[in-house]
């Protein structure tokens, strides 16, 4: 799970922002739209940030906000940004946390990572597994892969029907 140490409310520009914000932080008066909108970017999120599926922003020593991660989007810099949803009472998540201490200790960085119950998903090979931190149990990234080149038949063919059917994504 990703979480996120945020500092009191700050004005920005909204012509320098990359997602034209202006203010970032939290302020007791903010309500939950405002939190999410200006806070859910632009954040220097690592490689692990892909495989997580929930984010936390913590003030003050309080968490703040539960946000389910849908994707993350790229920003100017290298930095992204979360699209998905804030959290409510009633979702487990949120229940587990909001309102509570942060579940890790303060650092320099805002940017910290935790592994939490709540943070698993099934095996993306479809076996049924529970998984946390990450999409696949340890190989079953090639045995889905595998499973996919067998329905096409060799790897050969495999390899001759996906250089048919991709296409390159265009640069817009």
């Amino acid at each position: 799970m990703i979480h996120i140490t945020l500092g009191r409310m700050r004005y920005v520009n909204p012509q320098e922002d990359q997602l034209g914000r202006e203010h970032v932080g939290w302020d007791p008066n903010m309500g939950d739209e405002a939190l999410f909108r200006a806070n859910r970017g632009c954040w220097v999120l690592g490689e692990r940030a892909e495989k997580e599926q929930y984010a936390l922003l913590s003030c003050e020593g309080e968490v703040r906000m539960a946000i389910e991660i849908d994707r993350l989007v790229p920003v100017a810099g290298g930095r992204k940004a979360m699209e998905g949803r804030f959290l409510k009472p009633g979702d487990a998540v949120y229940d587990a946390y909001v309102g509570g201490k942060p579940p890790v200790e303060a650092t320099r960085n805002p940017i910290t990572y935790f592994d939490s119950s709540h943070d698993s998903r099934l095996c993306g090979c479809g076996c049924g597994e529970p998984v946390a931190g990450g999409w696949f149990l340890a190989g079953h990234d090639q045995k889905a892969l595998h499973a996919r080149v067998a329905k096409i038949g060799t790897v050969r063919e495999f390899i001759d029907w996906f250089d048919n059917t991709y296409v390159e994504p265009t640069v817009q």
